[in-house]
């Protein structure tokens, strides 16, 4: 027995209480990963995802990234006992993490996200219990924030695939 928080999180909650949204994140990750994965780079960058302003599919992936980025910050001060429950301005948030990335490359954004999952996710695992912190961290940067997006993503990669030359 190493001790490692990892080997005994079901012990106190960890996975096994936050399971089901687990499933709800893999599945969701899944998704916007196959809907990324089947444009090609450059529909990657074409504007269009959102308008005023316009949004690429790298924008919302640099989006979707970020946020998994900060919810693993917060999950290691959660961890490492230095969490502070705060306001969090979602929108201004928003603005700045998306500031951050702004004109970085497709596959910087790419690898920027998934990096941000994993790191996420190992986090996560590593919660000992269910709090209400974990869980708004949980609901705006996992499964639910990922949902919000499907929809769009999926309607903007037909319009993407169907542009092209048969």
């Amino acid at each position: 027995m190493s001790g490692h928080p990892r080997e005994h999180a079901g012990e106190t909650g960890g996975p096994v209480a936050f399971a089901a949204e687990l499933e709800a994140e893999r599945r969701g990750w899944y998704a916007l990963a196959g809907l990324v994965r089947s444009l090609t780079p450059a529909e990657c960058l074409e504007p269009g995802y959102y308008r005023d302003p316009d949004w690429s599919v790298r924008d919302l992936v640099a989006h979707v990234g970020t946020w998994l980025a900060e919810a693993e910050t917060q999950f290691e001060r959660m961890l490492g006992g230095t969490y502070q429950p705060h306001a969090v301005d979602v929108d201004a948030l928003n603005a700045s993490l998306l500031e951050g990335m702004r004109g970085q490359p497709w596959e910087v954004a790419w690898v920027q996200a998934n990096a941000a999952r994993s790191r996420m996710l190992e986090d996560w695992h590593d919660l000992p219990e269910p709090t209400d912190e974990a869980a708004w961290w949980i609901r705006k940067s996992a499964a639910e924030h990922v949902d919000e997006h499907l929809a769009r993503l999926e309607a903007w990669a037909g319009q993407l695939i169907a542009r092209r030359p048969r």
